[in-house]
């Protein structure tokens, strides 16, 4: 989609109700419960009712939970427009909701994703079509080669890159539904076994149960629910489905074109963002990220992220709900529901003081990228 198309779809939605339950582990319930159970909890934060939700989009969750049907069923609704993602990871349901919504396809669109990986013991150690003849049998495999790429082109070093895991840990410690709430320090990490070298123990993320869900309506309804309204401002996409097809995958180039649209889009630019969210699988994603989009020149992420700049009070606050690092896996649902908390000034100990615009950057690992640009 251009720029002038993207540009349209300005103000045009917004993010009305919000839901997130606790994170951890509850072998008591299965992917689907879990996303019921954050559907209520946004509910109740948009005021609205069960009746009032004509649009379903999930997300397909290990163990094939998550399945519209079954969340139609399980949740008694009967949507006018409905849609399953295999990877939603939150952004792309967010982005296929906005397009419902402006084509009028539906009013009011819930899109959600529960899981009980950890409890089910679900490991992402299998490995796909794509990666595992190379023995790329979890994300840790080929995030480590980008790492050690990032290193050798740049001079990164491990101890620049302990500042990701230490400050989203610190984070999370202030986040009331976070899995992790044990301090580290710099020497910790740097003491942590390996995972794959060069990724240690805290650059990898969780693996946890729970539910995420948000609403979404048009702009001029959501200004009469019971919450002050976000608005998305601006989103793009792009692909690199090709892999190791195109040059320098692992370092994921194709981000950078979401990075030329979004910004045009929403009609700001990198410095006007307040609080900024990039989902984490890895501490690699972070450090790639800020370069792609902007926020510091190419190689410059390992200096970028020193002396307290992505932390509350800093320059550029980070994943002020810890991340995926140190809040929960949840394949990067959690961080528009902090970045709605801290817009709206819900977000307590974590709060961003004059926090007005929050920008969420995230992957489908090598193959896609997405980001939201959204305003109090």
């Amino acid at each position: 989609m251009a720029v002038a198309e993207l540009q349209k779809l300005r103000n045009r939605v917004a993010i009305a109700g919000i839901g997130t339950t606790p994170q951890g582990v509850f072998p008591e319930k299965d992917g689907n419960d879990e996303a019921a159970d954050a559907f209520c909890l946004a509910l109740e934060d948009s005021g609205l009712t069960k009746d009032d939700v004509d649009g379903l989009i999930t997300c397909k969750s290990y163990g094939g939970l998550g399945i519209d049907t079954q969340m139609a069923a399980l949740l008694g609704l009967n949507p006018r427009y409905s849609a399953t993602l295999d990877y939603g990871t939150c952004n792309f349901s967010v982005h296929l909701a906005a397009m419902v919504i402006a084509s009028g396809f539906a009013d009011v669109v819930a899109c959600m994703y529960g899981t009980n990986q950890r409890s089910n013991r679900n490991f992402f150690n299998q490995g796909g079509d794509d990666g595992a003849p190379y023995g790329f049998v979890n994300i840790g495999g080929p995030a480590s080669l980008a790492l050690r790429r990032h290193m050798y082109e740049y001079g990164t070093t491990e101890e620049q890159m302990s500042a990701i895991a230490v400050t989203f840990r610190q984070h999370a410690l202030l986040n009331p539904i976070a899995y992790m709430k044990t301090p580290i320090t710099k020497e910790d990490y740097l003491n942590s076994r390996y995972i794959v070298a060069p990724l240690r123990l805290f650059d990898m993320c969780l693996i946890t149960d729970g539910g995420s869900c948000l609403i979404l309506s048009s702009a001029e309804r959501a200004r009469d629910m019971k919450k002050p309204p976000v608005y998305i401002m601006g989103m793009a996409e792009n692909t690199g489905l090709r892999y190791f097809q195109n040059d320098a995958q692992l370092m994921r180039p194709f981000i950078s074109e979401v990075a030329e649209r979004i910004y045009p889009a929403a009609g700001v630019s990198q410095k006007d963002i307040d609080v900024l969210y990039i989902q984490d699988p890895t501490s690699v994603w972070p450090l790639q990220m800020l370069e792609w989009y902007g926020f510091c020149g190419m190689g410059e992420g390992g200096q970028f992220i020193q002396n307290g700049r992505i932390g509350l009070g800093g320059e550029l606050p980070l994943n002020t709900n810890g991340g995926q690092l140190s809040e929960s896996y949840m394949w990067g649902w959690l961080h528009i529901p902090e970045a709605v908390r801290q817009l709206r000034g819900e977000a307590g100990p974590r709060q961003v003081e004059g926090a007005e615009i929050a920008q969420y950057c995230s992957t489908m690992a090598f193959h896609k990228a997405a980001s939201t640009i959204l305003r109090r």
